[in-house]
């Protein structure tokens, strides 16, 4: 527990045969549940991740590939059956530093967020760490985010490494997650129409030696574009011309699952 807080960490893994198990076991003590959902890799991440040994440790299996997006939804959905007070994600990279996790915490625990997401720019490392093409690219994919999304204060939107409350998670679980690259920028949106307080705190960008990018421009372009026009859409339908349903349907979902 942290704070009198029951935590999960959902553990989104592809391919990560190199890296799941270092991510499993530098994963803080106080932790409750260790959750890993390997999207139907190719290679020994399922077997990698299952021979770990610590408390609360899942290894949840998809039979075939469905994307990042769906397998953090997979997690969360096992988070809520348990029962716990925030969830947070760790990819399977190994690309969050698991000492930036109490901070990212600590915003559910004040009441002060019901969903809290990290910012590699608020430390000055990241231009030294972080490859420049991807620099480009998570500036770029911010601001637009801050226009699609409504969240104007926020940045690095792309960031994975995240807190999600009991409260967040009734209407993520609900709304359901994009499921591939991308889902970032849906899931703001959809935080955003539902009144949520989200809050941004500086983490550290990891890049290690096994760091591979699994993204291509070619395959990123077009569903990019579609998220982020869907998501404007969405956000502005629910908080221009339908606000009061959309604030009856949310707090419809956060009694049910109170009541889980």
């Amino acid at each position: 527990m942290f704070a009198e807080l029951r935590v999960a960490v959902v553990v989104p893994a592809f391919n990560e045969e190199l890296n799941v198990a270092r991510t499993v076991r530098d994963v803080p003590a106080f932790v409750d549940h260790v959750l890993v959902i390997d999207d139907a890799s190719h290679d020994r991440t399922f077997l990698e991740a299952s021979r770990m040994r610590r408390r609360g440790l899942e290894v949840l299996q998809h039979p075939k590939n469905r994307g990042v997006g769906a397998a953090i939804a997979t997690g969360y959905r096992r988070a809520l059956e348990l029962g716990v007070d925030a969830v947070a994600v760790m990819a399977g990279d190994g690309q969050m530093d698991p000492r930036d996790l109490p901070s990212l915490l600590q915003p559910i625990v004040d009441g002060a967020a019901d969903y809290v997401k990290g910012n590699r720019f608020a430390r000055g490392d990241v231009w030294r760490v972080m490859p420049p093409a991807r620099v480009a690219g998570n500036v770029a994919l911010s601001m637009i985010t801050k226009v699609t999304s409504g969240y104007w204060r926020l940045f690095d939107s792309q960031c994975g490494y995240t807190v999600a409350s009991r409260r967040a998670l009734a209407v993520i679980d609900a709304a359901g997650l994009f499921p591939r690259y991308g889902y970032p920028n849906d899931l703001l949106a959809r935080l955003h129409a539902a009144r949520l307080r989200v809050e941004d705190v500086g983490v550290r960008a990891v890049y290690g030696p096994n760091w591979r990018s699994g993204i291509r421009l070619t395959t990123v372009v077009y569903p990019m574009s579609f998220v982020l026009l869907r998501s404007w859409m969405r956000r502005l339908w629910a908080t221009r011309v339908a606000p009061v349903e959309v604030a009856a349907a949310v707090e419809t979902e956060q009694r049910c699952a109170s009541a889980s």
